[in-house]
């Protein structure tokens, strides 16, 4: 099933919807959505590794234009959107101590999310929430997931050739170390 999945995945990333499948994961996954757009994105440079920054380009754009939305969900739509996005993430009941920190740090917190694995989507609402600077926001974010789409294609494009033929030769593992990372990173924002 996993190789049946990224096969899928590859010609995806090969069809002319691919880019806009990317924008609409990239958003909505700043926003609410738990799976990272890299799940696309990577498949996407291997197979077209001439595209790599194209990619990053559109990944970073959706990406930012999703955190604001996420961004108007905490400063507008918190008690009706917001809330259960954050008890969905186990962040409900923790949440006002978390916003506290959050002040001291907002720019510092939109930063580190935007480069890790740690869930974006939950850093974007408190934004909104505490009321971090627009400004400062969309900087932040800006440089958070251009550095991380922007690397990750650089890698790709330096380096796609053996890396595809990794992944294709041990691609369990590589989906079990892509699924620790991202359970890390929501464990990770059990500590924020």
């Amino acid at each position: 099933m996993l190789r049946a999945l990224y096969n899928w995945t590859i010609s995806l990333a090969q069809s002319p919807n691919a880019l806009w499948a990317l924008a609409i994961v990239a958003f909505v996954e700043s926003s609410f959505f738990p799976i990272p757009p890299d799940v696309l994105m990577i498949p996407m440079i291997i197979a077209r590794p001439s595209r790599a920054f194209v990619i990053a380009t559109v990944a970073t754009v959706a990406s930012v234009a999703g955190g604001l939305f996420g961004y108007y969900i905490g400063a507008a739509l918190m008690e009706t959107v917001g809330q259960p996005i954050l008890e969905f993430y186990g962040k409900g009941a923790s949440f006002a101590e978390m916003a506290a920190v959050f002040n001291a740090y907002g720019a510092w917190a939109v930063v580190v999310a935007g480069v890790t694995f740690l869930p974006f989507k939950v850093i974007t609402i408190a934004s909104g929430v505490t009321g971090l600077p627009l400004g400062v926001f969309i900087v932040s974010s800006i440089f958070a997931r251009a550095l991380r789409f922007f690397l990750v294609a650089a890698l790709l494009w330096r380096f796609g050739a053996p890396i595809r033929d990794f992944i294709e030769r041990r691609l369990g593992l590589v989906f079990i170390v892509f699924c620790a990372l991202l359970i890390l990173g929501f464990a990770a924002l059990g500590f924020l």
